[in-house]
């Protein structure tokens, strides 16, 4: 069996690196993915998923030395469901409300164009380090 997931979203914080025992290293951060659309009464929605992202290795090293909050990134990866109830991890916000966090396994993060007159390349692989000259902002 086999399951991947596609995300396009902004980084939520900017991301934490912490090292595995074994020295491998371990980047952690959060995307929100967002859409907008007119529900059939003819009111604008807005909604929001939040997805906490892992990247192992040398990727983990690249995130996080060059994405910052607010970033845009592509993230290609697999869900990995809560192990007590199979889907997302489920929370109570600090307002009382409910939340969900969706945990990833990053295999590939790519950086996105940020809209500024810098620009980007969305096919810069985040898996090679770039140099000086590559760095996608």
């Amino acid at each position: 069996m086999f399951q991947q997931i596609t995300i396009v979203g902004y980084l939520g914080n900017d991301p934490e690196m912490r090292f595995t025992p074994g020295g491998q290293a371990v980047t952690s951060f959060s995307v929100a993915a967002s859409r907008s659309y007119t529900n059939n009464s003819g009111q604008k929605v807005d909604e929001t998923a939040w997805f906490r992202i892992s990247v192992w290795g040398a990727q983990a090293e690249a995130c996080n030395q060059y994405l910052k909050k607010g970033r845009p990134v592509l993230v290609v990866g697999r869900l990995r469901p809560d192990p007590q109830s199979g889907g997302p991890r489920v929370f109570t916000r600090n307002d009382g409300s409910p939340g969900a966090s969706y945990e990833v396994n990053a295999l590939n993060v790519k950086f996105l164009p940020s809209g500024g007159a810098s620009g980007g390349n969305y096919e810069q692989d985040m898996g090679d380090e770039p140099g000086d000259d590559d760095i996608p902002f």
